[in-house]
């Protein structure tokens, strides 16, 4: 060893290296650990296909006799600036509902009996569609793509066809199969039109059957009765789903938010506890890392006299502060490495299970972040050692 660093090293403290190699070990685990679990888990609650897909919420008006009666459920202009205007709104939508009515019959291959029903239609811009694929429209095309609510073809499935006596359809069968849409004008007695539709997919977020919204502004332009429709749903993009401002916000003006509310506040809770046990990894970490600098400190402090002597003769402050950095960086190696260790023993335990269920994220970025906590807390000690060791020469 070199004579300088045994000089140095001659009042190190084993038990207090030990403490800060156990509490940086804890931190950077909880931090390297939970965004491992955290990044793994996320394809499972944000998946299309989730019940934890909760960033859009749809709001609705609630219907009470007052409504029967004649009362309005759509919301006014003023309403819709209000909500737009909330903290926790990215953006929003109101759905455009059809001004015309429209049926639909539907024959399948082989089968001598087909469905006719009527239809609702509504719209939305693109980017609130869940569904991937051709959504493109332009008035006189041959084929209108409709997208329909996933629940619509369960309950066909297993209600009505079951008892109707009529074939099940899977998704991949229904949307070979072209629809004819009958339309009716309301605007004017007798007038309408048939077209050629085609179900190109599925939509797990939207209780609703869609069209583009190029062919709605077309058809209620020709089959409608020219006056103006306020929205009476609304989509909204929110960046915190869950938060109990949205919920509070919702029941104070009496409307309702759609579907299931509990998997928006099981996100919400998710999201939070993840910050919370993040935020305990850093304040371990940043707790170790005083540990350390307390600990070389006093060394240092009992030293200052060698320190001093050895500047004085004219040793480079580089190689008076090596053995000091040394140990913050060995340190940091072995905390790193062990903390990093430890994470993906943890990840082992839950990793197939989750992989199942269609989780697993790359592993790059809890270990990056657990690098970047490591040598910003051995930069720091790095720049403090340098500190005390240009100061001693000056005391």
């Amino acid at each position: 060893m070199n004579p300088v660093s045994k000089l140095l090293r001659h009042n190190l403290s084993l038990t207090q290296t030990v403490g800060f190699v156990l509490a940086n070990l804890v931190g950077l685990t909880i931090v390297v650990a939970g965004l491992m679990i955290y990044l793994d888990a996320k394809p499972i609650w944000n998946g299309d296909d989730s019940f934890m897909k909760t960033d859009y919420v749809v709001v609705n008006k609630r219907v009470s006799m007052q409504n029967t009666l004649g009362a309005s459920t759509a919301f006014t202009p003023a309403e819709v600036a209000d909500l737009k205007a909330r903290p926790w709104v990215r953006s929003l939508a109101p759905f455009t509902t059809a001004d015309f009515r429209v049926s639909a019959s539907i024959t399948a291959p082989g089968q001598d009996r087909g469905l006719n029903t009527f239809l609702f239609f509504e719209s939305l811009p693109r980017e609130y569609v869940d569904v991937e694929g051709s959504w493109a429209y332009k008035p006189g095309d041959a084929t209108v793509p409709v997208i329909m609510s996933r629940d619509y073809l369960a309950l066909y499935n297993f209600g009505f066809a079951t008892s109707a006596g009529l074939p099940q359809v899977s998704e991949k069968m229904i949307s070979s199969v072209p629809l004819q849409l009958n339309i009716t004008s309301n605007g004017t007695p007798g007038m309408g039109t048939r077209v050629q539709a085609r179900i190109v997919g599925f939509s797990s977020r939207l209780n609703t059957i869609l069209v583009p919204q190029e062919f709605m502004d077309w058809a209620n332009a020709t089959y409608g009765t020219g006056a103006p429709r306020e929205p009476s749903r609304i989509i909204i993009d929110t960046n915190s789903p869950g938060d109990v401002a949205i919920t509070d916000y919702i029941d104070e003006h009496g409307w309702e938010i759609g579907g299931d509310k509990s998997a928006a506040r099981a996100s919400f809770l998710l999201n939070v506890a993840t910050g919370v046990v993040l935020a305990i990894g850093v304040v371990i970490t940043a707790l170790s890392f005083f540990v350390l600098f307390l600990s070389i400190s006093l060394l240092m402090q009992k030293n200052r006299p060698k320190l001093h002597s050895l500047l004085q003769l004219g040793y480079p402050t580089a190689e008076v502060a090596r053995p000091y950095r040394q140990v913050v960086l060995l340190t940091s190696v072995v905390t790193f490495a062990l903390a990093v260790g430890a994470s993906f023993l943890l990840r082992g335990l839950y990793i197939d299970s989750l992989r199942a269920m269609g989780g697993g994220a790359p592993v790059w970025l809890p270990v990056t972040a657990g690098l970047a906590l490591t040598l910003l807390t051995a930069l720091l000690n790095t720049l403090a050692i340098r500190r005390r060791v240009v100061s001693a020469f000056y005391s």
